[in-house]
């Protein structure tokens, strides 16, 4: 009976397959965007898919391809998408003007948030709901974590703000 499976005939192609695995971890684990890290996921499955095929084992690599890689990666591009706002309310007034928006969502961008402003009439729903912050005035801005606050403060968009008239507080504790 012949082996349909030779180890020493694919070890030009398991060989850097299998190098890829331990880089892609690591480039997964030092990224500080998640989007960057979302992409590594799906690579790094990817791989694992591949090297499973090539040692012969099709079933851990089709489970693999579709748990692994496709449901996971999905289900944490679900999760960055409903959590990577930062959700700001402004008082019973127009929304802050769109160079005020810009300016915020230049800001926020390199840190991987995007900008949601919830409208007045949905503050208090807001407020339960977990909203980040409030923008009083055009440009004083109000947040409620102090975390957020001093990674937002790290930022080169900190400095433009500030040179622009912003104004950053963090709001008092009830």
């Amino acid at each position: 009976m012949t082996a349909l499976f030779d180890l020493a005939g694919q070890l030009d192609l398991i060989l850097p397959t299998t190098a890829l695995l331990p880089l892609t971890a690591v480039l997964l684990v030092s990224q500080s965007n998640p989007y960057q890290t979302l992409v590594l996921r799906g690579i790094l499955g990817s791989v694992a898919t591949l090297l499973y095929a090539l040692l012969g084992a099709p079933d851990v690599a089709i489970t693999e391809a579709l748990v692994g890689t496709l449901l996971s990666t999905t289900l944490y591009a679900v999760a960055l998408r409903s959590s990577m706002a930062l959700r700001l309310s402004f008082p019973d007034r127009a929304p802050p003007s769109p160079q005020c928006q810009q300016l915020l969502r230049a800001w926020l961008e390199p840190a991987g948030l995007r900008l949601r402003l919830v409208p007045p009439a949905e503050a208090a729903l807001a407020a339960a709901d977990g909203c980040h912050g409030r923008l009083e005035a055009d440009q004083r801005l109000v947040l409620a974590n102090p975390r957020l606050l001093k990674r937002l403060q790290a930022l080169e968009g900190y400095r433009v703000w500030r040179e622009s008239g912003g104004a950053l507080d963090l709001a008092e504790s009830p």
